[in-house]
């Protein structure tokens, strides 16, 4: 795997707001990258929790600690108000039914 182009492709899932694409991000750089490379990254690659590990651990041994813990929190937070679109979608609510 590339790993200057993983690199990229995360960043560019982590920054965009909207709906993403190997050849929008192919855009963005330019064509440094071309959507044929992109769609080749992402379809000869098993992507699951193992690699990913693989992926942060470096960076998780660098700055770890005896006495710090890692907390990932997935809850979701409770907007009784909010309309639904192509980011915000229904859950059920436990507490109203």
């Amino acid at each position: 795997m590339k790993k200057e182009l993983f690199e990229l492709y995360s960043d560019y899932l982590l920054s965009s707001f909207g709906k993403t694409t190997a050849t929008q991000l192919s855009s963005l750089v330019d064509g440094a990258y071309s959507h044929d490379q992109i769609t080749r990254l992402l379809s000869r690659n098993h992507f699951d929790s193992k690699t990913l590990w693989q992926y942060v651990k470096p960076v998780v041994r660098q700055v770890e600690k005896n006495d710090g813990v890692l907390i990932v929190d997935d809850t979701t937070q409770e907007k009784q108000y909010s309309d639904e679109n192509d980011l915000i979608a229904w859950h059920f609510d436990h507490v109203f039914g």
